[in-house]
């Protein structure tokens, strides 16, 4: 992974200490630690970073981040980035950390003012995790590396437990550890003597009554992916994942255009019925003569990964398309790629998962007049006899209740924690230190940060950082990192960002199709088979395997009946969920089944925890 690591505020006497804490960051990559200290500050930087030192100021970048403004990137390309950002200091936090795209870590560290500034990308590439331990600010890539200081504490925070079991992750900035923070999107925090406050440098903002032609919008679209893929594949030898979706697949005919050389792409498949994709994925291949690698993933390869997932994410982490993920990964990095491209972000950027057209249903039901609503219809529907015994009525019934529900509350009417219900689940003594209604309340906020005016906008804004940022982004970074290789995402490229906020609602989602603008501009580039696919993506048959494959069974069982010992879920929750439920829905109920045994298996990799 790499990243950077350090504090402000606290003398240390132990001159290795934020060596010691870089380690972590650097323990799959071999990755070289650079860092510097003084006498209360200390930053590292693992791997490819950038460092500026002065006296009194410590500068720390990671990843790959671009000045904005073009007289400051030349001067960089001179002097380092590190080293402008330090020149221009004087425009305060806000406008420093907005000169910064692309994706990036940074750290600011100003002894002789007592203050310190850390910033992540607008996307949440790179996470940043922090806490503030007395008048110390400690700073890390990773929970990892952070819990290394000795003034932080290893304490477990329940509700970030609760909440990933309820999400299968721990969405930020909140953590799996007691005091500890991440930073959101596009989020900037300042230090000054002893207190901090966090703050957005940058919004998605969204123009929506656009008025550009398709052809020139087409044009400006390609032009910019073009322009994404080339960035992200330069000074590396690059490979991209292929699911056969429409994005991986757009992602990997670019990887072509742009090199001029067949691109390197690999696949996942799996040896179950309805969850293999690998046809798609050769459509695509062959459709733009890619240099093209498979590998199907086995049960046996997942008992092997799952204790390497869970070691290698800081945060508990369910997820259960990381380990092919890994695999594919892994595969590239065999053959000497360094760095994937994926096609995360495509989704949330042009209107592509299927719940923005079913809430685009869901949301006429707001259009019925609600006198008419409450007085005559809904009375007529609930109160026929017998009801419940015509199909129509019962689907009309469904559709009311779940209509009725607000946003985005209504996006998790089929939660699986909700479904099971909490106190189904957990333990009393485990909720007595939970609020079981702060996910729903972390939605909202999300949800009702943006200022679109559509649905769809809405949606999106709420799967920028829910789904991509906390979850897709995460995955494939992690996965990436156990394999040894980098992750980069041509679409996350800011001029694209920009692009996709500029198209109007009904570009995106017109009527119930989903992402309109985005598959009619690429007719004629990508093949028919693949713009008319329904979406999938990796996903793992895991329920599937868990009832056929003993070591799967084994290891499941072994890590549920320990993790029933920490008193954290029912015990009699394990054996109905292990047992009568597996029994009636494999599918459906292994998705808990994996979420509660990586949770165990996050627990055994940090026994401090």
């Amino acid at each position: 992974m790499s990243g950077i690591c350090g504090w402000m505020g606290y003398g240390a006497q132990d001159r290795e200490l934020v060596g010691r804490m870089a380690a972590p960051l650097a323990r799959f990559d071999d990755s070289a630690v650079h860092q510097a200290d003084s006498s209360r500050s200390a930053a590292a930087v693992a791997g490819a970073g950038d460092v500026h030192r002065q006296e009194g100021l410590l500068i720390a970048l990671w990843g790959h981040p671009v000045l904005r403004d073009p007289a400051l990137a030349e001067q960089a390309s001179i002097r380092g980035t590190a080293a402008v950002l330090a020149a221009q200091r004087h425009l305060g936090p806000e406008k420093l950390c907005a000169l910064l795209g692309g994706a990036f870590a940074l750290c600011i560290l100003d002894e002789h003012a007592g203050e310190a500034v850390l910033a992540i990308d607008r996307m949440g590439v790179h996470p940043l995790t922090w806490q503030l331990a007395g008048e110390a600010l400690l700073f890390a890539s990773s929970a990892d590396a952070l819990i290394r200081h000795p003034l932080a504490r290893g304490d477990i925070d329940l509700q970030g437990i609760y909440n990933y079991v309820y999400f299968h992750m721990v969405p930020a900035p909140g953590t799996a550890y007691k005091d500890q923070q991440r930073l959101l999107p596009g989020h900037y925090l300042h230090y000054r003597q002893g207190r901090v406050e966090t703050r957005p440098y940058w919004r998605m903002t969204f123009q929506e009554d656009g008025k550009r032609s398709f052809e020139e919008l087409k044009a400006d679209f390609l032009a910019q992916l073009k322009n994404g893929v080339r960035e992200a594949s330069t000074g590396s030898k690059v490979g991209a994942f292929l699911s056969g979706g429409t994005d991986s697949s757009t992602i990997a005919g670019m990887l072509c255009d742009v090199g001029g050389v067949p691109a390197e792409t690999y696949s996942i498949g799996f040896a179950a019925q309805g969850y293999d994709e690998m046809e798609y994925a050769r459509i695509a291949s062959r459709h733009f003569g890619t240099h093209h690698h498979e590998y199907y993933v086995t049960p046996d390869d997942v008992v092997t990964a799952i204790p390497q997932v869970a070691a290698v994410c800081d945060q508990p982490f369910g997820n259960a398309s990381a380990v092919p993920a890994f695999y594919c990964a892994r595969m590239a990095r065999n053959d000497g790629v360094t760095r994937m491209l994926g096609g995360d972000g495509g989704d949330e950027l042009f209107g592509g998962n299927e719940r923005y057209a079913k809430q685009h249903v869901f949301a006429r039901y707001e259009q019925v007049p609600s006198l008419f609503r409450k007085a005559l219809l809904e009375p007529a529907i609930f109160n026929f006899p017998g009801g419940d015994r015509v199909t129509l009525l019962r689907k009309a019934r469904s559709y009311i209740e779940q209509a009725s529900v607000a946003m985005p509350a209504r996006l998790e009417t089929y939660n699986l924690l909700g479904r099971y219900g909490a106190r189904q689940v957990f333990t009393d003594d485990f909720l007595a230190g939970t609020d079981i209604d702060q996910p729903l309340a972390g939605l909202a906020r999300t949800y009702g940060a943006s200022e679109a005016k559509s649905l769809i906008n809405r949606m999106l804004a709420l799967d920028l950082k829910i789904t991509l940022a906390d979850n897709d982004l995460p995955k494939v970074m992690k996965a990436c990192e156990l394999a040894g290789v980098e992750a980069a995402f041509p679409f996350l490229n800011d001029a694209m960002v920009t692009f996709s906020a500029g198209l109007t609602p009904q570009q995106k989602l017109n009527g119930t199709q989903l992402r309109w603008f985005f598959k009619e501009a690429l007719k004629g580039f990508l093949p028919p088979q693949i713009i008319s696919k329904q979406k999938h993506g990796f996903g793992l048959p895991f329920g599937v395997w868990l009832q056929e494959h003993k070591a799967l069974q084994d290891l499941a069982s072994d890590s549920l009946t320990d993790l029933k010992a920490r008193g954290i879920v029912r015990g009699d929750f394990i054996e109905q969920l292990t047992g009568k439920h597996l029994r009636e829905h494999a599918g459906y109920h292994g998705t808990m089944v994996w979420v509660l045994m990586m949770l165990e298996q996050w627990f055994r990799q940090r026994p401090g925890a």
